[in-house]
């Protein structure tokens, strides 16, 4: 009966420890945690009403996964990305990317194109509101669901873990004069591509588009005196 309570307790234990995750990128994405920011263990603990442990356990998680940095005696952190490590994230999803599109051409269904229009014209709609959160909610939702319906299940979480690091770095490219006219353009390219079902052309067209918002957000950073990344002061001993 014991060994049954001890495995209750760590089945809870691991879903709170989740759900604290979930909370911290949710504020990642939408601009609320920023490169640089301390994490507070009690007040997380208290706005989700569950004890600190899980906190703990979900902060130990996303420093594996390379979210956060743990300083000894200091706190807990929102992790810095340099210019090297962004260059190379680009350059991984861009392959990611190239690989579900090669894979998806020749596979994808009507009614899974008319889903993706679906989502191109929400997207297109958000921005021309204005509304910075909801374009980048939607634009990550778009490029999530193509390599979802590639059909590669260890891809999609590769694909994943590389787009949370990513929420790291700021939105550079959305702020461009021009760049969602860009972005829109490239996106339609993949759509057509994608329904002349050419696996080459697809594969080009998405691996292009990562490269030009690699571009974009890199010439953003240069038009704003700074560098791609955040530029909150780098702290002694974080892995760069």
């Amino acid at each position: 009966m014991q060994r049954a309570a001890n495995s209750l307790e760590l089945l809870r234990s691991v879903t709170l420890s989740g759900l604290v995750q979930e909370e911290i990128l949710r504020r990642i994405k939408t601009g609320e945690l920023q490169a640089g920011m301390k994490l507070n263990e009690m007040d997380l603990a208290d706005h989700l009403k569950i004890s600190r442990s899980p906190v703990r356990e979900a902060f130990r998680a996303l420093e594996e996964a390379g979210l956060v940095w743990l300083e000894k005696n200091r706190g807990v952190y929102i992790r810095e990305i340099s210019e090297a490590e962004a260059a190379e994230l680009y350059e991984v999803r861009a392959g990611l990317d190239e690989m579900a599109g090669r894979r998806l051409a020749p596979v994808i269904a009507d009614a899974e194109l008319d889903e993706l229009r679906g989502m191109l014209d929400q997207l297109e709609a958000s921005s021309k509101e204005g509304e910075l959160n909801d374009y980048f909610t939607l634009n990550i939702a778009f490029h999530d669901r193509l390599v979802e319906l590639a059909g590669n299940a260890t891809m999609l979480a590769l694909y994943r873990q590389v787009i949370n690091r990513m929420h790291l770095l700021r939105r550079r490219g959305f702020s461009l004069s021009g760049s969602s006219r860009a972005s829109h353009d490239e996106h339609r390219k993949i759509l057509e591509a994608l329904a002349s079902r050419d696996p080459e052309a697809v594969a080009r067209t998405m691996r292009e588009h990562v490269e030009s918002g690699y571009r974009r957000a890199r010439t953003a950073g240069a038009q704003e005196g700074t560098d791609l990344v955040n530029s909150a002061p780098e702290r002694s001993g974080q892995p760069r």
